[in-house]
């Protein structure tokens, strides 16, 4: 046993990753089936409902398929996905018909009735409309982690997909600060309904957050014992001997309330640039890097240095996330800073029509934003990559630019896919409540967009999912050494696997089970 953990190790260990273009590849197959999936909806009649079985060979077999067997041909696959979904857009879009009048008033009206137009501000404040390429983006990297924790362990996932020792980019190390940077863009939600949440006292924030965060850390030191207790294969440069992951994502929300503060005052994306180049400052200058590397393992705190050194660089990313959700989640990306704005000035300047969060939103602008961070990121990296490779392992300001740019490049796609497939457009109407007639309305029309059901299933119990996967991984690696298996035999167990996981999202579709 102990030989086989050695040598269990040594598989996962030493890697020098791939490159940015070849994982960006990859990743792009998760476009390329949406973009499939969204031909089949708006144009097939008869793939109106939700089909379990096909959603799954569309949705999740391609990923599984990019990180195996197509992994040094993503092009490819991706073609196979696209042929296809060019041939659909030669058949014209299913007429939606016209909405109901009772659909029309749900939409003039608020959720107690009211026209939006009456509703008090504090109504207002407390609806986001739903943003189903956000579902999508989220659902596709929960996916992709759930398959690659497992796929990792076989010789069929190859070796320059999983994570890098020091130095490298790969699938694996993407994947890590994706969640992270998805768990910013969410926790924008409380931020947005209500900007006075920055303003609250700090000790009760902390308080309900730290409640929050409390089964995590149970579960992060769970992860500690059980790996001990079994004997199991990890890898001590990760994290360090006793760190893990569940304790990055515990602490980063409540280091993040810690600056609601400053976030109240300066562009949320420079902040969380300002604090990747301090975490870079202190890695490049302060001796950080020396002793991360080469440092001994010599007592609790220096055992876990990986764990420990690498959370400024998370906290910058998670920031960065939450950047973004301020321009993707509000009406327009200007919402946010008008919101800032507005609380700084105190409250006669308050002007509550104007900033109404449940309004349409203007996904031109948003597209265009995207973009144009798109850009800096991708540039920014580039430029920085000059004299700094990328490390996960040190969460390094190469890293945090990577991780930006490459999420905040690929929500772009699921919004633009969303646009494409299904368009809206927006109409002032006159609001039949008012006698004057002045008062105006926002209507919006077109096809409504919604993310793929087992999507939308797989998002709902996202945390609970790779709960699941985890347990699965190490029950399947306790019994089955894998790292001997054919490729054959391991596409037959990962495929068993991946259709678990989507049976278990699906039949647990209607209800969350566990609300962070």
């Amino acid at each position: 046993m102990n030989d086989y953990k050695a040598s269990k190790e040594a598989f996962v260990s030493g890697m020098t990753g791939s490159t940015v273009l070849h994982v960006n590849m990859i990743s792009s197959v998760a476009l390329s089936s949406i973009a499939l999936h969204s031909a089949l909806r708006s144009r097939v009649q008869a793939f109106g409902s939700a089909y379990f079985l096909a959603e799954f060979v569309i949705l999740a077999l391609p990923l599984l398929l990019s990180m195996t067997l197509f992994a040094e041909a993503p092009g490819a696959l991706s073609l196979l996905l696209l042929v296809p979904m060019l041939v659909l857009l030669l058949l014209p879009p299913l007429e939606r018909g016209t909405p109901l009048p009772a659909e029309i008033r749900d939409e003039v009206t608020s959720p107690n009735g009211r026209s939006r137009a009456e509703t008090p501000p504090t109504h207002l404040s407390r609806s986001l409309r739903p943003l189903p390429a956000l579902t999508t983006y989220r659902a596709h990297m929960m996916l992709m982690t759930i398959l690659s924790i497992l796929a990792v362990d076989f010789p069929v996932f190859p070796r320059f997909l999983a994570k890098c020792e020091t130095y490298g980019v790969s699938l694996m190390d993407i994947g890590v600060g994706s969640f992270v940077f998805s768990q910013g863009v969410v926790s924008a939600i409380p931020i947005i309904k209500d900007i006075s949440y920055l303003q609250a006292p700090i000790l009760p924030k902390l308080k309900s957050v730290s409640r929050r965060m409390i089964p995590i850390i149970v579960l992060g030191i769970l992860r500690v014992v059980l790996v001990k207790g079994t004997e199991y294969p990890e890898h001590v440069t990760e994290y360090g001997v006793h760190w893990n992951f569940f304790l990055t994502l515990a602490l980063l929300p409540i280091i993040e309330v810690l600056l609601h503060p400053i976030i109240l005052h300066i562009p949320v994306a420079l902040l969380g640039l300002w604090i990747g180049v301090l975490h870079q400052f202190a890695l490049s200058s302060g001796g950080m890097k020396d002793f991360l590397l080469n440092g001994s393992r010599s007592n609790i705190i220096f055992a876990n240095k990986e764990g420990l050194l690498s959370l400024l660089g998370y906290v910058s990313i998670h920031i960065l996330g939450l950047s973004l959700g301020t321009v993707i989640l509000p009406p327009s990306p200007s919402f946010f800073r008008k919101q800032q704005q507005q609380l700084l000035d105190g409250p006669s300047s308050y002007q509550p029509s104007k900033l109404d969060p449940s309004a349409p939103r203007q996904n031109a602008k948003i597209i265009i934003e995207l973009l144009s961070y798109s850009v800096v990121w991708w540039m920014l990296l580039a430029f920085v990559r000059l004299g700094l490779e990328v490390s996960r392992r040190m969460a390094n300001i190469s890293y945090v630019l990577w991780v930006a740019a490459y999420n905040t490049s690929f929500i772009l796609g699921y919004i633009a896919l969303d646009m494409v497939f299904f368009p809206t457009r927006t109409s002032k109407i006159r609001d039949p409540t008012d006698p004057s007639g002045k008062r105006l309305l926002v209507e919006e029309k077109g096809p409504k967009s919604s993310a793929p059901a087992l999507l939308e299933a797989i998002n709902k119990n996202a945390f609970i999912l790779f709960l699941l996967s985890n347990v699965a991984t190490g029950l399947i690696n306790l019994n089955i050494q894998t790292m001997f298996v054919s490729d054959m035999k391991a596409m037959c167990l990962l495929c068993a696997y991946s259709m678990g996981m989507c049976v278990f999202a699906w039949l647990c579709r209607r209800k969350r089970l566990w609300k962070m």
